[in-house]
């Protein structure tokens, strides 16, 4: 399963392994994406209770996302721990988000142990650290990935460098350029800052700008403002319909919508934003 054909959309939350009280919130809050977590929120002493918590997170019934595991890094002893737990679900998850990846060669692990006839879920990559970034090319084209996501705090961590925006710019923009000549879409990292609606906006749209399918969360307040953001606005869609009439009716040739020259990139670009907004209403 590659993300030509699926494509989780805008908003990923994150919740607790530990918080079942949170289970049926973090399904119900709008996030396109829900993301039950084993590996930084859960201590290491709580590690295998965690595992066994979790697997109620995907029985609560009808749920209206994509229900997905954060498990543990494939180079620690609990991480080959949570592969042989999800295999053992009786009720599985659509998404399994793997931590630290630094090789295409995680994804195959991963794939190998879940993948059954009746049973491949989609398998995305945590890009978070400086090695990650050199085999970047070969990670977005392992066969079973679905996509990357960016985990600023570990990058920032590992390269000793700020959360700020300008900081992180290289690492965001080099993983978006690799997502894309992969097919496969990139979701950008949570903002940190829990109260500040005005910074979650600011970092929404830098990321949508430089080519970001969505961003995770860590609360489900931002999940309101990250779907604002990414789903195009009425006004982006008449542009980008108007920029197709253009297009139509030069017969594909250079011309100016509103004063601004439109070329063939304009066309296509104009024409995947509207395709993307009618697959998704």
């Amino acid at each position: 399963m590659t993300s030509t054909s699926h494509r989780p959309g805008r908003a990923w939350l994150i919740t607790p392994g530990l918080r079942d009280d949170r289970f049926a919130g973090a399904q119900e809050s709008g996030a396109a994406v829900a993301v039950v977590d084993i590996e930084d929120s859960v201590a290491p002493a709580d590690k295998q209770i965690a595992r066994t918590a979790c697997e109620a997170f995907f029985t609560l019934p009808d749920p209206p996302c994509t229900l997905g595991i954060r498990m543990n890094s494939l180079t620690t002893l609990d991480g080959i721990k949570d592969l042989a737990a999800l295999a053992a679900y009786t009720d599985r998850p659509d998404l399994v988000v793997v931590p630290k990846v630094e090789s295409p060669r995680d994804i195959d692990i991963v794939a190998a142990a879940l993948d059954t006839d009746g049973y491949t879920p989609d398998i995305w990559a945590l890009i978070e650290s400086p090695r990650a970034f050199d085999t970047l090319s070969a990670i977005t084209r392992a066969p079973r990935l679905g996509g990357v996501i960016f985990g600023s705090a570990d990058y920032a961590a590992s390269v000793h460098c700020g959360l700020g925006w300008d900081a992180l710019h290289y690492a965001r923009s080099a993983l978006v350029n690799a997502a894309t000549a992969a097919n496969i879409p990139a979701i950008d990292a949570p903002t940190w800052e829990l109260d500040n609606p005005d910074a979650l906006r600011r970092d929404a749209e830098r990321a949508k700008e430089l080519g970001f399918h969505g961003k995770g969360c860590v609360h489900p307040r931002h999940v309101e403002v990250i779907n604002d953001v990414f789903t195009p606005s009425a006004e982006e869609l008449a542009q980008a319909r108007a920029v197709i009439a253009a297009a139509d009716a030069g017969g594909g040739t250079v011309t100016s919508v509103n004063g601004q020259m439109r070329g063939t990139p304009f066309f296509n670009a104009a024409r995947a934003l509207v395709a993307e907004a009618d697959r998704t209403t």
